[in-house]
């Protein structure tokens, strides 16, 4: 076994470093040598973790279909579709630290590829396996409230004229147009919809319908009532022929209101938060004089504190810089920012059982989650959308079972 295979197999037995210590008596900084090829692992934990990652891998039930996760970010919509039966075979994200908490928390992802620049696969996409359904949450600061005024106050482009980010679109429609895929989801910011007087959705629109043929529907859904965040995104559902899917009946998929859950929810207890989370002095009175300030002037700009009975703002990826959009009131001293942790539960990604793996630092951390999606959203839209692709790929039968019937029939 190569130093590289055993990082794969490792990866994909799911082992965190403390159980792979008790399983495989090896220390974790030893095991760290060993995952990034430093160090040759002897044979016989080289087939240990060979076996645990055949056993993970042959426990799971077969796919019920193929799908490709670009703009993949740390993989929101990937855990939604995986919750109804889909298996990921290709995976495209730029940024150096999403992939690494992505890999942290997909260990089976090793046996796909993981791209960086979606680019060269939109200019020959026969790269790409082939898949079933198409997930991209394609950059949405060209088309943000947020990110447009930014860049009209420095004179940059927005939009598709933002050639690094805004063009991205034109990769998927490549990607689309050569695999025919039975169907795909698109998400992106709200403000797609009125972005330049609504010519830019216009573009993607006629794209999608016109030119590559696909019955599209779209809706603007908000997080709140899954998660204790009011936070609105546009999902974008295609399907190659028309199933008669529409957003109209995705109203039968939300929590009934008195469900909905404050941010008591996503806390974690008073011992459980470190000090450095809670702001500093000079910090909280440059933020109390800068909402004094424009109060003054007449505008809402400023801080927003929140306690367990609320209900939050939008986490955006600007929350590293100060904590000002979501504070966390605190008796008898100043208010503090929301911990990594408790951000993967803002936004889903700890749910329920589910546990996420944050292996990046406070920056970075927040970042993600703040350009993120909300995992439960896609989980709803995923299942909301199953019967229609099922109905698309025949009878719901597992990816196996239809691979085999074409090899027959071939």
């Amino acid at each position: 076994m190569s130093n590289d295979s055993f990082g794969i197999f490792f990866r994909q037995s799911g082992l965190s470093l403390d159980e792979a210590e008790l399983v495989l008596g090896i220390s974790p900084r030893q095991i760290r040598r060993y995952v990034a090829g430093e160090a040759a692992a002897p044979k016989l934990v080289q087939e240990k973790v060979q076996e645990l990652a055949a056993k993970r891998l042959a426990s799971k039930p077969p796919a019920r279909f193929r799908f490709i996760d670009l703009f993949a970010g740390i993989g929101g919509l990937r855990l939604g579709f995986e919750a109804i039966g889909g298996r990921c075979v290709f995976t495209s994200e730029w940024d150096r630290w999403s992939n690494e908490t992505y890999r942290k928390n997909f260990p089976d992802g090793a046996d796909h590829v993981m791209a960086g620049d979606i680019r060269p696969y939109g200019a020959d996409p026969s790269k790409i396996p082939e898949f079933d359904v198409l997930l991209a949450g394609f950059p949405c600061q060209p088309f943000s409230l947020a990110g447009v005024s930014k860049k009209n106050s420095l004179g940059r482009a927005h939009g598709f004229a933002d050639e690094k980010q805004g063009n991205l679109f034109f990769e998927i429609e490549s990607i689309i147009r050569h695999h025919r895929p039975a169907a795909f989801l698109l998400e992106n910011v709200k403000h797609l919809q009125r972005h330049d007087k609504g010519r830019t959705f216009e573009v993607i629109r006629r794209t999608l319908e016109d030119d590559l043929g696909y019955a599209i529907d779209w809706r603007i859904v908000s997080s709140e009532p899954w998660v204790p965040q009011k936070r609105e995104r546009i999902f974008i559902a295609g399907f190659r022929k028309d199933v008669g899917f529409s957003f109209d009946g995705f109203d039968s998929m939300i929590p009934p209101e008195e469900d909905w859950p404050t941010l008591q929810s996503v806390l974690q207890s008073h011992n459980e938060v470190d000090a450095k989370y809670t702001l500093t002095p000079k910090l909280w009175q440059y933020l109390q004089d800068y909402r004094v300030k424009h109060e003054k002037a007449g505008n809402g700009f400023g801080y927003s504190m929140f306690g367990p009975g609320d209900v939050t703002r939008t986490l955006s990826a600007r929350y590293h810089k100060d904590g000002s959009e979501i504070l966390i009131a605190q008796k008898g001293t100043r208010p503090r920012r929301l911990t990594p942790t408790e951000c993967a539960r803002l936004m889903g990604f700890e749910y329920g059982d589910r546990k996420w793996h944050i292996p990046v630092s406070d920056t970075q951390g927040y970042r993600q989650f703040g350009n993120a999606v909300v995992v439960p959203v896609v989980e709803a839209i995923a299942r909301y959308m199953e019967p229609s692709i099922m109905k698309m790929l025949g009878q719901g039968q597992p990816v196996q079972d239809r691979e085999e019937q074409l090899q027959v029939v071939g």
